[in-house]
This record gives C-alpha cells, structure tokens and sequence, in this order.
C-alpha cells in the first residue's frame, strides 16, 4: 500500500505539470484552431530560464519563474506575430513554422547553454512530510498547488474578464467574433503568450525535479500533446483531467516495467484514443484550415 501511494502522489505531481503543458496546447488550438509544435520548446527555454536566474542570478525561485514565464510570453507573442500573415491562408505553412520554431528555439539554447544540461537544486530545503510512513516531497505539494492556483486563474480570466470573453468568442465563431468588433489578432496574440506563459510555468516547475536540457522539451512536449488528446483537445478541463490521468499512468507504468514504462504507457493511451477518439472531454474547435 505505501508503494502504491507513493507512486500515485509522484503520478499526481508529474500530472500536475502535463496539465499545465496541455492546457498550454489547447489554449492554442482553441483560440486559432492550430497546433503549435513549438511549445515543447518552450517548455524546455522557460525551464533554462527560470534554472539559471535562480541558481547563477540567485534570483528568489518564485521571482525567477515570473521572470522566465515574461520572457516565454514574449517568445509566444514573437511566434504569433511571425505567423499571423498566414492565418486563413496556408494553415500547412502555419503548422510547419512551429515546427521551425521549435527547431530554433532548441538550436538556441544549446547554442547560449551548451548541450550537457543541469542538475537543478530543489528549492523548498523542507524535509518530507511523513504520513503514516509515505514520504511526501515538500516540493511535491508546491508543485502541485502552483498547478491548481494558475488552473484557476486562467479559468477566471477565460470566464471574468472581457479579453478573456473575446478569445471564448473568437474560438466558437471567428467571423462572428470579426462581426461585432473583436479584434482577433489580439485575441491569437493572447492565447500565444499565455500559452507560452504556462509553458515556462511547467519547466520552471519541473526543472527540479528532471535534468534540464535542450532535448527536454521534445519529451515534455509529446507527453504535453498526449494528455491534450487524452482529455479532448481545446478542452481547457480535459487538459487538466488529461494532464493527471497521463502522469498517473506514466508513474505507475514507471513503477512496474521500468525501462519500457513509456511503451507501455503510449500503447495504453493508444489503446484508449482509439476507444474513444475525442478524448474524455472532447469538444468542437475552431477549424480554420
């Protein structure tokens, strides 16, 4: 039993973080309809960031992620910027220039970084709560609730505010959106930079807990992609069941046949996808191809 909890509170923590990247994906897709291959990357340019301000700068590490998660949004808004001459155009060219991007992005850190990566010193010095004999990390519950808290946050945003009802308008009906005045470049510039935002978050997040490192971002980003899937994508509650379902199953697969852990646990999520294309949330989007 101490195992199985073990396990789960780890699938719990590193499904905190998938949740984080697949609501960054579906923010995306929901808001354009498109699919931004580059935000594995920048998941991995948000870790580098907030990792050195915070070991080499000595920056506070809540002070270095907000700094790593502006400078990931300005990345995001760059991104969109670039490609917002091909919207209703070349949706093609638009997927095959995030790919560019990503490619870019992972050139220039291990151009600025170099290629080995860093080991990245936990920030909460805590030790583990002891329940009844389980361990719980200290940093796992920070983790855990900076996941929950940014979860929320965007959730208000989406519903409370007027920038957040445009991108909600824009994503069920673009020419409606266009029709009554909503300025929709803004509304994709939004949904970049937040979708960034959430990236940097996630790899500043899970920076202590893996080795940071330019290809970092190409596993974070499939598993990112999966959980998206896994709980409908463009569904903002589906990121977030998929996200933990995806890290729950990627734990216990871990804990059970190691070194295939991640054949197993795609071939399970194959399994499911095909039982249920639309994932557990699956919802219309936006299609401007």
């Amino acid at each position: 039993m101490q195992v199985f909890l073990q396990t789960l509170i780890g699938g719990v923590t590193f499904g905190a973080v998938y949740a984080l990247v697949a609501m960054g994906f579906s923010i995306v897709y929901r808001t354009m309809g498109l699919v931004n291959f580059a935000h594995g990357n920048v998941v991995m340019i948000g870790a580098y960031a907030a990792s050195n301000l915070y070991m080499f700068a000595k920056l506070p590490f809540p002070v270095a992620v907000a700094v790593a998660i502006a400078v990931t949004g300005l990345i995001g808004l760059v991104i969109e910027r670039v490609l917002r001459p091909l919207e209703n155009k070349d949706f093609d060219l638009m997927l095959i220039g995030t790919i560019g991007f990503g490619t870019v992005l992972e050139a220039g850190a291990i151009r600025v970084f170099g290629a080995t990566g860093h080991a990245v010193p936990s920030p909460v010095a805590t030790a583990p709560l002891d329940l009844a004999g389980i361990k719980i990390p200290t940093y796992s519950l920070v983790v855990i609730g900076v996941a929950a808290a940014a979860t929320v946050l965007l959730g208000m945003f989406l519903q409370r505010t007027k920038r957040g009802a445009a991108m909600q308008a824009v994503a069920m009906d673009h020419e409606a959106a266009t029709a009554v005045g909503i300025h929709v470049g803004r509304s994709n510039a939004m949904a970049f930079a937040i979708g960034a935002g959430l990236a940097a978050l996630a790899g500043g997040l899970i920076g202590p807990m893996l080795y940071v490192s330019p290809t970092m971002g190409g596993s974070l980003g499939i598993k990112g992609f999966a959980a998206a899937i896994f709980g409908g994508f463009g569904s903002m509650r589906g990121a977030i069941a998929g996200g933990m379902a995806f890290g729950l199953l990627d734990s216990f697969a871990a804990g059970h046949f190691q070194e295939y852990s991640e054949l197993v646990t795609f071939l399970v999520f194959a399994a499911i996808v095909m039982v249920r294309p639309t994932g557990i949330f699956g919802e219309t989007t936006v299609n401007r191809a």
